[in-house]
């Protein structure tokens, strides 16, 4: 079996750079998009359970495509996925814009603006997939065992990053012809940017030569890597249930922000940005600077990242006020923070080399199989009792912690280094 070819240490840097930017840029992307959502529903009368629904058939489709796109990337290459992801992410952000326009300027009817959101977001669950997969497996292919963890933490910062930029950009493109709708003509802008930006300097055959890459793990040996493996389907298991608890009540918060304020829609968007920044600021303490100060192993990260975030949900549940919520956001973004990357590098650390595609597929499909039903389900028990789907997630996290605790693998993660 060849062994993947190296990139010289200048190559290298440079290809970490533009896969980082590649994984801010979904994450602004994104929590742009969740920031004016809450505003974009109530100003159009949507129903607060259906804006919470709009990621459901992209989240379906994510996690179908992911495991496809990483089978790919591990035949083809990484760079033909990550651009490919990075096309489904711009148009998908265009259509979004131009349904959410029409809406705006009442060319469309509500129900008529959800559907138009709801498909345009499937582009980017089918095609915008690709690059997560992707990015992962080039981590993986170009870090050693013992870097791994630190490695897979500054990647995960990258969408922490991102969840900072994001929000705080998001409230500066509401602008008097496009509306609420601006923020996502400047992104799909950015990601017409981004794509040059891949097509230059990232090393490796772009989608027209579909050759093996120069970022191209081995080919695989054997039986392939499935979900039920008993190596790697504990970290899925805790990483599934981890980022339902983490999508619903991020869904969730902008509606939260709302209804504490009692101001219109609009006027509140700056709020929930600051609420979101404050959560991506605690993200980013925790991968640029606790993680690396305390060299905590990805078992440790299990158990108190699920811990602080059970701890978070708790406070969020019991806030009286917009700054008690900013807080309470921020510890649960913290916990949230700590414990992706330790189930994405144990499950990595878990695997040979030459898995590393499937296991950056099988982990990446999580994040869309996670916001199928938790969004939705998260507002219906909202619309019950704004405090119930907070309960349910401190609840749920305490169960996490047990489980890390008690299961022979995740008690175990990262030994291999």
């Amino acid at each position: 079996m060849p062994a993947p070819l190296v990139l010289g240490l200048s190559e290298r840097r440079r290809a970490f750079a533009i896969v980082f930017t590649v994984l801010l840029s979904s994450g602004a992307g994104n929590t742009a998009l969740q920031s004016v959502l809450p505003a974009i529903g109530r100003s159009l009368h949507i129903p607060d359970i259906l804006v919470g629904s709009i990621f459901s058939l992209s989240a379906l489709l994510w996690a179908l495509a992911t495991p496809l796109w990483a089978k790919t990337s591990d035949r083809h290459g990484r760079k033909p996925l990550i651009v490919l992801g990075t096309v489904g992410f711009a148009v998908s952000m265009l259509g979004m814009g131009l349904v959410v326009l029409a809406g705006l300027d009442g060319l469309l009817t509500p129900i008529l603006v959800f559907v138009g959101m709801l498909l345009t977001r499937a582009i980017f669950g089918f095609f915008g997939s690709a690059s997560s997969p992707a990015s992962q497996a080039h981590v993986a292919d170009h870090t050693k065992p013992a870097e791994r963890t630190n490695a897979m933490a500054v990647m995960a910062s990258a969408g922490g990053l991102g969840t900072i930029l994001g929000p705080a950009v998001a409230p500066l493109f509401v602008l008097p012809l496009v509306g609420l709708a601006g923020p996502m003509f400047a992104f799909s802008l950015f990601g017409v940017v981004l794509l040059a930006m891949i097509v230059r300097g990232l090393p490796g055959a772009s989608l027209g030569g579909l050759g093996r890459s120069r970022i191209t793990a081995p080919k695989p040996e054997g039986p392939p890597l499935r979900w039920r493996d008993p190596r790697v389907a504990p970290f899925i298991v805790f990483g599934f249930v981890l980022a339902s608890a983490q999508v619903m009540g991020g869904q969730i918060l902008g509606f939260l922000v709302i209804d504490k304020l009692h101001i219109a829609p609009i006027r509140a968007q700056p709020y929930i940005a600051a609420a979101m920044m404050a959560g991506a600021v605690a993200s980013l303490s925790a991968q640029w600077g606790v993680i690396r100060f305390f060299r905590m192993s990805p078992r440790l990260l299990l158990r108190w990242g699920a811990g602080l975030a059970a701890l978070g949900s708790l406070m969020m549940g019991l806030a009286p006020n917009f700054t008690m919520v900013i807080a309470a956001f921020a510890l649960t973004s913290l916990g949230f923070s700590l414990a992706r990357p330790g189930f994405t590098a144990g499950a990595s650390l878990a695997v040979e080399s030459d898995e590393q595609g499937a296991v950056a597929g099988a982990i990446s499909s999580i994040t869309g199989a996670s916001s199928i039903f938790g969004p939705t389900f998260g507002l219906a028990l909202y619309g019950l009792g704004h405090a119930l789907p907070f309960y349910l997630n401190a609840a749920v996290l305490i169960a996490l912690v047990i489980y890390a605790g008690r299961h022979q693998v995740l008690r175990r993660a990262g030994e291999r280094t």
